[in-house]
């Protein structure tokens, strides 16, 4: 069965769209508010956030399916350049206190270092410019609140959101909840493995991966196995990789080797998987202002930047099943091309999966400060 099955049954389900301009989702009350062209004519498409301020983007009543979220903000004002990860997204089932999601809005979006890249995957789209779009199919039966919360140290001006979803008929008592998280650690213990995700307790399936990788050692930094710890494992998991970008789906660390050239990595987009994001510049100050009269000249100190790697892995069509617990980590390996060793990279992650409710807490989210990109 495909997306493409969806439309060949009429389910009686009703279609609802939240926005700026109807922040409700009211039937029959969208594009009706006034601006500088007249009545109806775009008058209020987008929110600003106050410094510290948290917007309820939407509340809901089920039982209902959001079906698509589409957002796009600036990624710096004159206070700095991690508005992306200044920004927390939140989402709440069924009245519950603890977030079944909660990550910087980038990260969500495989957009981690606080910086733009196009990502073309199934469930997550990134269009030009800074257009992100979640396809995650996000079922609950009585309640939904959609929040963000702005960390950044600056009055945001512009927000722009639509979450598109539907009205069902009657409850589905069986279906699984979506959730989300962020980790990071910086840089992980040298020798132990860094933590995706922890005591998701219930059952369900982990259905993706987002890494944001900062390489604060030399050579090859994907030489380590993700390990799936189902149920009753022990100390060992029952499901592994057996290398990092053979996870993300590619082979011999990404590299092209033309002749008579250096071997370069490749990066690549893909339905389920894919390396959007490779870099050894800093853009962060690219076009950025602190609002000075007499600005330095950009990247007056220069723009080199310890490299960074963004990837995503989507278990959709082989989706991790757990019946009471899984735990998910990621060994930081490295090979120097004389052997393999042990690395303490700086490395953050969003974990994707979906479970019953009630879920286990998760570690409430990093400060800011020990949120931003090196």
């Amino acid at each position: 069965m495909s997306e493409l099955d969806n439309v060949l049954h009429y389910n009686g389900e009703k279609s609802r769209t939240i926005s700026g301009e109807n922040k409700n989702g009211t039937p029959g009350a969208a594009a009706m508010q006034p601006g500088k062209l007249g009545p109806s004519r775009k008058g209020s498409p987008d929110i600003s956030l106050e410094v510290g301020e948290t917007v309820t983007l939407a509340d809901i009543e089920g039982p209902a399916e959001i079906r698509h979220i589409w957002v796009t903000v600036t990624d710096r004002t004159t206070k700095g350049s991690f508005v992306l990860r200044d920004l927390i997204l939140r989402i709440y089932w069924d009245d519950e206190i603890s977030p079944s999601v909660e990550t910087p809005l980038g990260d969500f979006f495989c957009n981690g270092f606080g910086t733009r890249c196009q990502v073309n995957s199934l469930p997550i789209v990134v269009n030009p410019t800074g257009g992100m779009n979640s396809y995650f199919k996000m079922p609950f039966n009585h309640h939904a609140r959609v929040t963000i919360t702005n960390e950044h140290p600056a009055f945001i001006k512009h927000f722009f959101y639509t979450i598109n979803y539907v009205i069902k008929p009657q409850p589905d008592l069986k279906s699984l909840y979506f959730h989300a998280h962020w980790n990071r650690e910086n840089p992980v213990k040298l020798g132990t493995d860094y933590t995706v995700i922890d005591s998701i307790k219930g059952h369900g399936y982990y259905v993706g991966t987002y890494m944001a990788i900062c390489a604060l050692e030399r050579y090859w930094w994907g030489e380590g196995e993700f390990k799936f710890f189902i149920d009753e494992d022990g100390q060992y998991p029952t499901v592994t990789s057996t290398g990092t970008e053979d996870y993300f789906g590619g082979a011999w660390a990404f590299h092209e080797h033309q002749f008579g050239e250096r071997p370069h990595a490749l990066t690549y987009s893909t339905l389920y998987q894919g390396y959007p994001f490779q870099s050894t510049h800093d853009h962060t100050r690219d076009r950025f202002s602190a609002g000075k009269p007499d600005p330095n000249p950009v990247h007056a100190f220069g723009d080199d930047a310890l490299p960074m790697h963004g990837l995503y892995r989507w278990h959709l069509p082989d989706p991790i099943a757990f019946d009471t617990q899984l735990r998910v980590t990621y060994q930081d390996l490295g090979n120097d091309d004389i052997g393999l060793f042990e690395r303490a990279d700086d490395i953050s992650t969003v974990a994707y999966w979906y479970q019953a409710e009630p879920h286990s807490e998760q570690q409430p989210i990093l400060p800011r400060r020990q949120r931003l990109p090196r």
